[in-house]
């Protein structure tokens, strides 16, 4: 607004520069009325704000002081289990200096004998101090070590939901599923480093004499993979994860030892993946591909070697650390060759198979939704199967091992399969006898008099005439 007044804009008369005097000043105190009316009300919600402001401020500050066990949430259904009578009943049972049940009902149920389960159980305690027993607010004892252990156990053992084990062990749903997954992680923290180490000096020695006697020199284990059916496998990963087992699985690579000791295990790949991709993204010869892998010496027919193989089907690449099978020869000595090879190999099934048995959840389907937990439950069941093998070696020296008679040497084997004098046969770059039917002579594989003899290629695991 221009108040003045100039040359320019001088009145026609004296009332009528009056009159728009007024009209103006009217305007502009209405103008300032209406500001301050305005302005009042942004005081008056700033002062609203500030005071709400003020009063979550105290209320976050008395949360924060406040005991976190506050009593019961309004709609929650409280049920009293009598968390006291069934620890007692559990000890009873099974911990007691004369327990109800004995040795052997403790062995089929837990999977492991007592002493070594009670070893488990005062490490978890150690290393996580949700296992530890508590005192809940109003001064009452908490669930026990035992009851936690035995609840997550009992999931593992029989591969039963969560509910199931209320009945017994007296703990709810939802605790049981957080007991199952804080007890895997705890088995694999603790337990990890030592029962899924790659075999060291020691560990190799042992495995190749166990091969040598089996009638394998250089032979470490067999390698297989197996799947694991995903139940609740998030529906836009649905196609990913299915293969040929018609729904969504996880695959685990394994390599097993002849008393079922797993030493290599790699889990987590989609079902759609065969095992010549999970060999490729796996580590299993990261060590030896880096030149730390313990040295493996052995001799066959004269020639020393310094890198041991494992035993495979037929669906692996011909690399010289994979031994294969043959199939559909009518060769003789090739058929024994199989035999004895499929004999050995079956190792990685029996262990599978004994895997799945003792620890019943990974036999059926998988029910949870983050594939975190499912890789921390099936490290979780190698680990103790792999500690249960420990503990029970010396009571299986005496076992006899599922292959065919062992034999002192190449030489007596192939003669004791065919009768005749044995042949040289080439697995890799490997010389191994076998008995040849149409000589009596040591000569190739199928070499033709006068031909000039090569051995199979370094990348090849297969007879080459």
């Amino acid at each position: 607004m221009n108040y003045g007044a100039g040359p320019s804009q001088l009145p026609s008369s004296s009332s009528s520069s009056s009159s728009s005097d007024d009209e103006i000043w009217s305007q502009y105190i209405k103008d300032w009325e209406e500001d301050m009316t305005q302005w009042e009300k942004e005081d008056e919600l700033l002062a609203r704000v500030h005071a709400s402001n003020s009063k979550i401020m105290t209320y976050l500050s008395q949360e924060a002081e406040r005991p976190k066990r506050i009593g019961s949430v309004p709609g929650h259904l409280v049920i009293n289990r009598g968390r006291e009578e069934g620890n007692s009943r559990l000890y009873h049972d099974y911990f007691s200096d004369n327990p109800t049940y004995g040795a052997n009902l403790f062995r089929r149920r837990f999977r492991m004998h007592r002493s070594l389960f009670l070893r488990i159980v005062e490490a978890v305690r150690d290393h996580d101090n949700f296992f530890v027993q508590k005192m809940d607010g109003v001064g009452k004892l908490g669930l026990s070590t035992l009851q936690k252990v035995t609840s997550a156990f009992r999931m593992l053992a029989y591969g039963t939901s969560a509910d199931s084990t209320d009945e017994y062990v007296r703990i709810g749903e939802s605790t049981a599923i957080v007991c199952l997954k804080r007890f895997c992680r705890a088995i694999v923290e603790v337990y990890g480093d030592e029962y899924l180490r790659t075999p060291n000096v020691d560990d190799v020695a042992r495995l190749l004499q166990k091969g040598e006697e089996r009638g394998f020199p250089g032979m470490l284990g067999s390698l297989d993979c197996m799947h694991w059916q995903w139940k609740n496998c998030p529906t836009a990963w649905a196609g990913q994860y299915s293969g040929r087992h018609g729904g969504p699985t996880i695959i685990l690579e394994a390599v097993a030892s002849y008393d079922l000791w797993i030493w290599h295990a790699y889990f987590g790949l989609p079902g759609s993946n065969n095992d010549i991709n999970v060999l490729q993204s796996s580590n299993l010869f990261d060590n030896l591909s880096q030149g730390i892998a313990p040295p493996a010496h052995y001799t066959i027919q004269g020639k020393n070697y310094d890198v041991s193989y494992y035993l495979a089907d037929g669906m692996y690449t011909k690399w010289p650390t994979l031994v294969q099978t043959i199939s559909n020869s009518d060769d003789k000595k090739k058929q024994y060759f199989v035999m004895m090879q499929e004999a050995c190999r079956k190792d990685v099934e029996r262990a599978f198979g004994v895997l799945q048995s003792r620890f019943a959840i990974i036999k059926g389907p998988a029910r949870f939704w983050d594939k975190r937990t499912l890789h921390d439950i099936m490290t979780a069941c190698i680990i103790m199967h792999n500690m249960i093998v420990e503990d029970e070696r010396d009571e299986q020296e005496d076992v006899v091992i599922s292959t065919p008679q062992s034999i002192p040497n190449a030489e007596n084997m192939c003669t004791l399969a065919t009768g005749m004098s044995p042949s040289p046969m080439y697995i890799g770059d490997r010389c191994i006898p076998v008995a040849n039917p149409d000589s009596k002579k040591w000569s190739p594989v199928g070499a033709q008099p006068g031909c000039i003899l090569e051995k199979c290629s370094p990348v090849g695991a297969a007879l080459r005439p």
